[in-house]
């Protein structure tokens, strides 16, 4: 039967969904499978990103301001934030195979419909649809790799994982750029087509069956969970451009946000049957990880989302420079995700993550000294740290979260860390945008204040307007030196905030619940007893 093709194997669905026997057990060329959860896994992550650098051409295309094209990445985030929560409860109701197949071949669909979008409003509304199918990618593929895999693989399982999750956003605007230049912004998402058909047919044919549970669905406070969400991915997301809370839109959504966050945490510790169970969210290395997650999200995209404009703006770097500078990076993180894969059941995985703590906070210190005369060497040295770091953090942490909770609340718990992850991401850009808006205006006024006739030998800002337009040009020159330099103290001052915010979460390592002896982790063997 071994030697038989795929062609003439029976179907995962003719595998027993008996869930007596571990996932792992029942799963046919592990190898094959893992590249097909993988293959969804980084599909997904890469349109995180990838439409990003599109963006101006579907401007132009589309009939759009530069305000209403950024509905095309604020429907996708929003999607992804409300439909999150319900992959457990989805999974359960209509079985984790099946969902995750519908996601797939929904996402393909979804992206195809993108490509041919004729008008903003259609390209917002399909969006919106691939951003829901999205949602249940991730965190039924991180849930599935641990499945599929025994419990003394688990810590190889999530580093092959995590090199896509950490990865894909980082290759996203590289691959997005080289598509746009060379074909259309249209195939930044046709290129979704192949890979996810490929993905699709490997998917259905060897991802086994598990067992669908009738599971009460929690009405009111999934409603309250995606009415916050909303919310507040609209508050992050509209904010620097309504100037925050000056604006009543702002004031509205961060009501909004905190009445019905506040009642959905007051209705999971009160409700008979929660959305998520309380037996779930009082595992301490879930919770812990979970508030990791939002410093990885914070640290990991708000970076990718200064640096690009930055080497661009100021240094003058055109964008497949500044993609291949960013993309070393991802080397690091391959190369610490397999270290950290290698040392766990070796070395406490709360010194990993510390360390990566370290060492990322190290090379934002590194980025916090930059300068207008580098060149491109910092910027490849404090990238390949920053993604050592990552890379430390990130495998130890999914493995201990995963370690104490038993294997039903997988996909509730990835869903979770997905979220958390997520939202990490959202208030990490929106809070560096701010932050960097705001200190621009500021350095600005101050370097202005010192330019001066004794500072400035060859022009007296007081007599300029003498000389008309030579007068007026030699004013611009260097008010646009001052805004250069303003800029980059700006950017300096968010590396800094950043490493403060990183090294302030190293001591939650503490609150991780030490591994057996004998062991990396906790045996989810022995979860139940």
């Amino acid at each position: 039967m071994a030697s038989r093709s795929l062609l003439h194997r029976p179907a995962a669905t003719a595998l027993p969904a008996d869930d007596s026997i571990p996932l792992h057990e029942r799963v046919r060329h592990r190898a094959l499978l893992t590249v097909a959860v993988m293959g969804a896994s980084v599909m997904q992550i890469l349109d995180t990103t990838i439409a990003n650098v599109a963006i101006p051409h579907m401007q132009s295309a589309l009939g759009a301001t530069s305000e209403t094209v950024t509905w095309v990445l604020t429907s996708y985030i929003l999607a992804s934030a409300v439909a999150m929560p319900i992959t457990g409860w989805l999974a359960d109701r209509i079985g984790r195979r099946e969902l995750f197949l519908i996601a797939i071949f929904g996402f393909i669909v979804a992206s195809m419909a993108c490509g041919a979008a004729q008008s903003l409003d259609q390209m917002v509304a399909f969006r919106f649809l691939q951003g829901v199918f999205a949602a249940f990618i991730g965190p039924l593929s991180q849930a599935v790799m641990l499945d599929i895999n025994p419990p003394e693989r688990h810590a190889r399982a999530m580093s092959i994982w995590g090199m896509g999750i950490m990865i894909g956003p980082i290759v996203g605007p590289v691959l997005g750029g080289w598509l746009t230049e060379q074909a259309s912004w249209r195939w930044v998402f046709y290129v979704n087509l192949p890979f996810g058909l490929l993905t699709l047919a490997l998917m259905w044919a060897l991802l086994p069956a598990t067992k669908k549970t009738s599971r009460r669905f929690d009405l009111f406070g999934f409603s309250m969970l995606a009415l916050g969400l909303a919310a507040l991915q609209l508050m992050l997301d509209r904010g620097a451009h309504a100037d925050w809370f000056d604006s009543v839109e702002i004031w509205i959504e961060c009501g909004v946000a905190v009445a019905c966050l506040w009642m959905f945490v007051v209705h999971m510790f009160t409700a008979h049957a929660p959305l998520f169970s309380r037996a779930m969210l009082a595992d301490r290395n879930l919770v812990t990880a979970m508030g990791f997650m939002v410093v990885v999200g914070v640290v990991m995209f708000a970076s990718m989302a200064l640096l690009p404009p930055m080497l661009q703006n100021l240094f003058g770097w055109p964008v497949i420079d500044t993609g291949l500078a960013l993309a070393v990076r991802g080397i690091g993180i391959l190369m610490s995700m397999a270290v950290a894969g290698r040392l766990l059941g070796k070395v406490d995985p709360r010194w990993l993550v510390g360390t990566g703590l370290a060492i990322a906070a190290f090379s934002l210190w590194q980025m916090s000294h930059w300068s207008l005369a580098m060149g491109m060497e910092p910027v490849i040295v404090s990238g390949l740290v920053q993604g050592l770091g990552m890379g430390l953090i990130f495998i130890p942490l999914n493995t201990m979260a995963f370690a104490t909770i038993a294997p039903q609340y997988r996909t509730d718990g990835s869903s979770l860390l997905n979220l958390f992850r997520s939202l990490g991401a959202s208030i990490g850009i929106s809070i560096v945008t701010t932050l960097l808006g705001s200190n621009i205006q500021t350095s600005h006024a101050d370097l202005s204040a010192h330019v001066t006739n004794s500072s400035v030998s060859i022009l007296d800002p007081s007599t300029a307007d003498r000389f008309g337009i030579a007068g007026e040009t030699a004013l611009a020159m260097v008010n646009a030196e001052i805004n250069r330099q303003a800029a980059m103290v700006a950017y300096i001052d968010n590396f800094w905030a950043m490493m403060w915010m990183t090294l302030a979460a190293v001591p939650l390592v503490l609150l991780l619940r030490p591994p057996r002896p004998g062991g990396p982790v906790a045996s989810v063997a022995d979860l139940g007893h």
